[in-house]
């Protein structure tokens, strides 16, 4: 009944045109990390109507808010409309779509946001791939290096060897990572699942569920 997806176009639908021809390029969301960087280097050497480097390779779109105490690393992209409130920390190879939130004390780093996600209280989120109107409760993170230091695995119907030692999470369009959520290395949660507080993910969840507990969850009425 349930089908784990892990493919990119199963789990995004990428509407940022500043981000359309990587989403495109892989058939696995996880072969994006290593190509962040290098693809920041190609966006920003192009046209980059409506958006202002504030400072060398950190461009924002437009209507951008920054507070003070936020702390950007280049390189990065952040799109329109996104608020990157006090003590946000993005430690370079970071593209965020439009309209996002980056909150009190989170940080940021090797990752790709699309548009309106919501990551505003305490989140870490590494070496990930976050989905449109994806939402981290309070001190939600994306663990991101197992504790052997191994390769990640990603655990869903079948074992996808991702040959990187850092992998975070997966989070597809409309996830929702309730507060205090430990997402393992290599966690997949498919579009419009809900998670319960206080959970620790580990391998692949389908699009459409609630999940209570990482062994536990039940379709979306």
């Amino acid at each position: 009944m349930f089908n784990k997806l892990v493919k990119t176009k199963e789990l995004f639908a990428c509407e940022v045109p500043y981000l359309a021809p990587l989403f495109d390029e892989y058939e696995y969301p996880w072969e994006i990390l290593p190509r962040i960087g290098e693809y920041i280097a190609e966006l920003i050497s192009g046209d980059m109507t409506g958006f202002t480097e504030i400072y060398e390779g950190v461009w924002v779109g437009e209507n951008v808010k920054i507070y003070p105490t936020a702390v950007i690393e280049a390189p990065a992209v952040i799109g329109a409309g996104t608020v990157l409130r006090p003590g946000a920390f993005l430690r370079g190879n970071v593209i965020v779509g439009r309209n996002c939130v980056i909150g009190n004390s989170s940080e940021l780093k090797n990752c790709v946001l699309l548009d309106g996600v919501q990551a505003p209280h305490y989140n870490y989120i590494g070496d990930s791939v976050l989905g449109n109107r994806a939402h981290m409760g309070a001190g939600a993170v994306c663990s991101n290096l197992k504790s052997d230091g191994k390769a990640v695995v990603v655990h869903g119907e079948r074992e996808y060897a991702t040959g990187l030692r850092k992998v975070g999470a997966m989070l597809a369009d409309g996830a929702d990572i309730g507060c205090g959520c430990v997402l393992n290395p290599g966690t997949v949660v498919g579009k419009n699942t809900s998670v319960y507080p206080l959970t620790a993910l580990r391998g692949v969840y389908p699009g459409g569920c609630i999940v209570k507990s990482a062994c536990e969850f039940t379709e979306r009425k």
